[in-house]
């Protein structure tokens, strides 16, 4: 009895080790895939003399975009000479980029003098710029002599023209005699399109005597078109006499057509005899046309 229970355990333990070394490892194509992108997952002792160049080869390049990027992983004892001067060359590159575009990460120690000085010309070219268009991150004490006069001048046309805009940011103190009177006549000219368009903010104090002539005609001609079309913005108080008798016509001829036309509004009492005979004429042609045509 026990020889049988030892031998039930020999053989349990036997296929035990059987089935360990027949675990499933990776296939030979993933394995090297793992191996090459620099994975944990990968088993060296399964690689080729010749796969184990490939991923050797695959790890430098991977080295070298890492130095050439600047990140933290790059081993810059892996590089070779030329390398080396590569990545340096690029890292270069790129503070420079960084010191001319005013970048915060910018190192101007590590720039040469000649770089360093065309860092400090475009530094100067942004800041002319900014004071050219009234930024207020302008540095007046980095100008020339040249540059503030032109600086200034850009100042001048700017509020000048916010004053003739009758922009709220214009200061009226800085404006010379002939710019004032710019600016009153380009306001007068606001106020007189307003006037014109009868906007609530239209100053009648403000107008011409020839402007508020032009604005007193275009108001009667816009209110006699309203009239005629008895619209309820109509100021028949406004109507000269010649006014009224077109408006009083154009109303009998509106209530003709409604008459005609078999409309609720139709006054019948306003229509006179020919009238009367075309209203008919028209209600018996609708009915005829509403009549059913029999087979």
């Amino acid at each position: 009895m026990v020889l049988v229970l030892m031998l039930a355990l020999l053989l349990s333990w036997g296929g035990t080790l059987r089935a360990q070394q027949k675990a499933p490892s990776p296939s030979a194509k993933t394995n090297l895939s793992n191996c090459v992108e620099g994975l944990s997952d990968c088993d060296l002792s399964l690689l080729t003399s010749n796969e184990n160049k490939q991923v050797a080869d695959a790890s430098r390049q991977r080295n070298l975009s890492n130095c050439a990027e600047g990140y933290p992983l790059c081993d810059p004892t892996r590089l070779t000479v030329a390398e080396a001067k590569s990545v340096q060359a690029g890292r270069y590159r790129r503070n420079l980029e960084k010191c001319l575009a005013a970048a915060a990460a910018c190192d101007p120690l590590l720039l040469t003098p000649k770089d360093a000085q065309s860092v400090r010309v475009s530094s100067a070219q942004r800041n002319y710029d900014k004071c050219l268009n009234g930024s207020a991150s302008c540095d007046p004490l980095k100008l020339t002599a040249q540059q503030t006069k032109t600086v200034q001048a850009a100042a001048v046309r700017r509020n000048l023209d916010r004053c003739k805009e009758g922009s709220p940011s214009c200061d009226p103190l800085q404006l010379t005699s002939s710019e004032a009177a710019a600016t009153q006549a380009a306001a007068a000219q606001r106020n007189r399109e307003r006037c014109l368009n009868l906007l609530a903010t239209c100053d009648p104090v403000g107008l011409t005597e020839s402007d508020s002539k032009i604005m007193r005609t275009s108001f009667e001609r816009r209110n006699l078109a309203n009239c005629q079309e008895g619209l309820a913005s109509c100021q028949p108080l406004e109507l000269s006499d010649a006014d009224l008798k077109a408006v009083a016509g154009a109303f009998l001829q509106r209530n003709i057509e409604s008459c005609k036309r078999g409309l609720p509004a139709c006054d019948p009492s306003l229509l006179t005899g020919p009238e009367i005979a075309l209203v008919k004429a028209a209600f018996n042609q609708r009915h005829k046309r509403s009549k059913p045509t029999t087979p």
